[in-house]
């Protein structure tokens, strides 16, 4: 194995797409394209890697084979690292993996990659005091689905259901999500609004669930992450917005999929990432 680039590489076995049978996959891949696998961090039951630690070892890559949340929390935990994060598709919709290289196959991009055939970039995302999205963010009472998505990861029957009825309750009932600054969309709010990190700005998106029809469609592209197959208004672009609850209250976030709770009002803006990541397609989303 000499001459081969050593790496280190971050997994989440709870992710969608990780078992032993993947791992196994992906180390062949990366051997087979000339990349060595020195060390395999399981996050989160062994720490992240840290800059000093990666520098001291003499490493300048790390792959990382996890969903978008175990991703996003190893991009900011290097943030300001001379090295570079790779990015493959470990989770269950891998939305950041394909914002870097659109739909090729995991063994090209692995390729491409190992032969210094992949740019190094800094694409555009979204900034917070609750922490930074990579692939997209939500707010508003629409994000209660989290808990439903969570219940049906364990495959608990009875808790999908009490889940969804809160849902349900908590979209139609609590106070929505308005754009302020700039002033986007209706005046009266969306249950649901989504920020989405794409070339030259933030995509503003707000989805409604005026009735049962709606929310049931609705609820179920949140379940699967396509959110956009969900009724929506395409509000605009912008580099950043002030987010707020229509009667100042506390609203939930989904940050790249992870729960979060912002204030009454909030402020989002796209701002360069921390670290440079390896793409192999133009940011054209």
């Amino acid at each position: 194995m000499a001459g081969k680039q050593r790496i280190w590489l971050v997994v989440n076995d709870a992710s969608g797409s990780n078992d032993s049978q993947a791992h196994e996959h992906l180390e062949e891949c990366c051997r087979r394209a000339g990349l060595r696998v020195e060390r395999t961090i399981r996050f989160p039951e062994e720490d992240l890697p840290t800059p000093a630690a990666l520098d001291h070892a003499g490493i300048a890559l790390v792959a990382v084979f996890a969903g978008d949340g175990t991703v996003n929390a190893l991009v900011m935990a290097l943030s300001d690292w001379s090295g570079a994060v790779l990015v493959l598709p470990g989770g269950t919709m891998n939305l950041f993996y394909h914002r870097l290289n659109g739909d090729r196959e995991m063994e090209e991009v692995v390729r491409l990659a190992a032969r210094g055939e992949a740019s190094r970039v800094r694409r555009g995302v979204i900034a917070s005091c609750h922490g930074t999205a990579l692939a997209d963010l939500l707010a508003g009472p629409g994000t209660a689905w989290y808990h439903v998505r969570e219940a049906m990861r364990e495959a608990d029957v009875l808790g999908v259901a009490d889940q969804a009825a809160q849902a349900i309750g908590e979209t139609l009932a609590t106070p929505g999500i308005v754009c302020r600054d700039p002033a986007l969309g209706l005046a009266e709010g969306y249950p649901l609004v989504m920020l989405s990190p794409v070339a030259g700005g933030i995509e503003v998106s707000g989805f409604h669930a005026e009735t049962p029809g709606e929310v049931i469609k609705g609820s179920w592209a949140l379940l699967r992450r396509r959110f956009r197959e969900g009724p929506h208004d395409d509000l605009g672009t912008v580099e950043k917005i002030m987010l707020a609850s229509t009667e100042d209250e506390p609203f939930g976030l989904l940050i790249d999929g992870e729960r979060a709770e912002a204030a009454g009002e909030e402020e989002f803006r796209l701002v360069p990432c921390a670290v440079d990541l390896l793409a192999t397609e133009r940011d054209g989303r």
